[in-house]
């Protein structure tokens, strides 16, 4: 069985650049593409689900179980409907990080299994 920690790394650089990769001058807040992407009305909210859902579609094929990849599916879809609002979905990408969220959701249900499996 091949590890899944390459793809885990590439999922978490992946989660970043979207939510967390450039940080405002002089304060904690940070934010990444999909905040920039959020900025075009409609298309960039649009444009911002494909790394969203190859997100959860690595999380499925990396095994998570199907109640983290419903939330994962959960988080995406408050992501896009809110983030769709004017300015309010702007602030919102900013705070909510969805990405960073369902790869924190990931990381820890593989964690949690992997633990499993290694005491039987």
């Amino acid at each position: 069985m091949v590890s899944p920690a390459p793809e885990i790394e590439k999922l978490d650089r992946l989660s970043s650049l979207l939510d967390s990769r450039f940080r405002i001058p002089g304060t904690p807040i940070r934010f990444g593409w999909d905040s920039l992407m959020g900025l075009i009305p409609g298309a960039g909210d649009l444009a911002s689900l494909g790394p969203s859902a190859y997100l959860i579609y690595n999380g499925h094929r990396l095994g998570a179980r199907k109640r983290t990849i419903v939330r994962m599916i959960a988080n995406t879809g408050l992501d896009f409907v809110i983030g769709a609002v004017p300015i309010l979905g702007d602030v919102f990408d900013l705070v909510f990080k969805a990405n960073n969220r369902n790869f924190t959701l990931l990381r820890q249900d593989l964690s949690q299994r992997s633990q499993t499996t290694a005491r039987l």
